[in-house]
């Protein structure tokens, strides 16, 4: 199994912002982004910026309370999930992952809540909040997921 990794440090929310616009650039029907970090780590904030650099959508509402938003753009629909509030991974049925992990494009926030339910070949998104900077690390174990990836950061 691949595990491919690309470390990148966010020194201002601008920097963010720019990286979920590489991320979402890159995005396709059926690519499940499972974003980790603690509260306040930055998890809503990428959210927001990848689905309003794919959408006309300025108000991304954090689904905190809705567990779910949906956004439509032009090649796909994306989910946007928070799984924090789940007592149980099978809660997370009545929200139509099933049909979303393999039809649309997913933001997962907490998915350590539905671990047994997500789809093996992901990407993984760990944040980690040090001061005012964010650390992102970028997984994938798909070897085309390593291609898109590294060809959007070739000339980094």
């Amino acid at each position: 199994m691949i595990n491919y990794q690309k470390k990148i440090t966010c020194l201002t929310e601008q920097d963010t912002k720019a990286l979920a616009e590489k991320i979402a650039d890159i995005a396709q029907k059926g690519d499940v982004f499972a974003l980790y970090g603690t509260l306040g780590a930055g998890k809503s904030t990428f959210a927001r910026y990848f689905i309003q650099h794919l959408t006309s959508a300025q108000d991304i509402p954090s689904p905190t309370f809705t567990l779910v938003q949906t956004y439509e753009t032009s090649l796909f629909d994306i989910y946007h999930y928070d799984m924090y509030r789940l007592k149980s991974p099978e809660e997370a049925y009545e929200l139509d992952i099933e049909d979303a992990f393999y039809s649309a494009v997913s933001l997962v926030e907490w998915p350590e809540k539905i671990s047994p339910l997500l789809p093996k070949d992901l990407w993984k998104i760990s944040i980690e909040a040090t001061g005012n900077n964010r650390i992102f690390v970028l997984e994938t174990t798909s070897q085309e997921k390593k291609q898109r990836l590294e060809r959007q950061f070739l000339n980094e």
